[in-house]
């Protein structure tokens, strides 16, 4: 990028923020510190109004905009992909908020890159299973949560946890939301249990803000997981799957920690490291008909007993249609 490309992007880049530290400028374009303070200075001497100096950040005076920015083609493609995706794998309150911004965005597109932009979208999509967020009847979640952690509002949530035959009403003080294996979740500070606890948006039954406020006493998001992640111990888990199974499990056997496979007589045999034995265990349900667990003993007792519930709840559905 020549020195014009990036001054300019410097620019855009402190429209976008409201106070941004120049290591972060640094890290964005590849440069040394002394080179941020040359372009700050550079800006400044062409009569763009910054505040601020080196070490502390550097924002713009309120008020201050460029005229609407150009884009390139490569970006204006990108967002065909981004609003593909936020429409498939969101909310429907976030994917209808996301169109809207899209309009606007598009509406100051030069007429090149509108044509781009129309092309590509024909070109782009986003093939999954149907989203429940999506249904008409589904509380709105996302928003809300995002919306409670920017306030610091309390929410009070009525939440169907998995393998629970009554939902709970909990008041929740919630940090944020990840998006893990085709689900959205929330880690939010459950008042019910006075811990964090780690909640699927799709079990969500009811969600909304009371007039009650929260201390900013929690970590962010990517401290609480990297924490997480930190405390957690990797399971060996060693699973036996039919030859004629094991084709299908494709990708999805690495996303969930396949590190080793070896055929045995007509099994393959599978081992998998991960972390949570329980998002391997409900992907492990999708085919259990055709594998066994082989290790490790207390995971196979998991899978006994949660195919002993469904059993019984099988039975007690069956006996009242009888």
């Amino acid at each position: 990028m020549n020195r014009i490309d990036r001054l300019t992007a410097i620019l855009t880049h402190l429209q976008s923020k409201r106070l941004v530290k120049a290591q972060q400028i640094a890290d964005r374009f590849d440069i040394s510190l002394r080179t941020v303070y040359r372009d700050v200075k550079a800006l400044e001497e062409a009569g763009v109004p910054i505040i601020g100096e080196a070490g502390s950040g550097y924002s713009l005076v309120e008020g201050y905009r460029l005229p609407p920015v150009m884009f390139t083609e490569d970006e204006a493609m990108a967002f065909v992909v981004a609003e593909k995706m936020v429409e498939k794998l969101t909310d429907k309150e976030s994917a209808a908020h996301f169109k809207s911004a899209m309009y606007k965005i598009r509406s100051v597109l030069r007429s090149g890159e509108k044509e781009i932009y129309e092309q590509v979208e024909t070109h782009i999509e986003i093939r999954k299973k149907a989203n429940t967020l999506q249904q008409a009847n589904r509380p709105k979640t996302i928003p809300t949560i995002l919306s409670g952690v920017v306030n610091k509002v309390v929410l009070i949530m009525e939440y169907q946890a998995m393998g629970k035959e009554v939902a709970s009403e909990r008041k929740i003080e919630p940090v944020g939301i990840y998006y893990f294996y085709d689900q959205w979740y929330m880690i939010a500070y459950c008042r019910l249990r006075n811990a964090y606890r780690t909640f699927r948006i799709d079990r969500i039954i009811s969600l909304r803000e009371l007039e009650e406020k929260f201390e900013d006493k929690h970590p962010s998001l990517q401290a609480y997981l990297k924490e997480l992640e930190n405390k957690k111990e990797l399971t060996k888990i060693v699973v036996e799957v039919d030859k004629s199974v094991a084709p299908y499990l494709n990708q999805s056997k690495y996303e969930y920690g396949l590190v080793y496979e070896a055929d045995v007589a007509d099994k393959v045999e599978m081992t998998f490291m991960l972390p949570y034995e329980d998002d391997f265990m409900r992907w492990y349900f999708m085919f259990a008909e055709y594998a066994d667990i082989q290790s490790p003993d207390h995971l196979k007792d998991k899978v006994i007993q949660k195919m002993q519930e469904k059993w019984e709840r099988l039975k007690k559905s069956t006996s009242l249609l009888t």
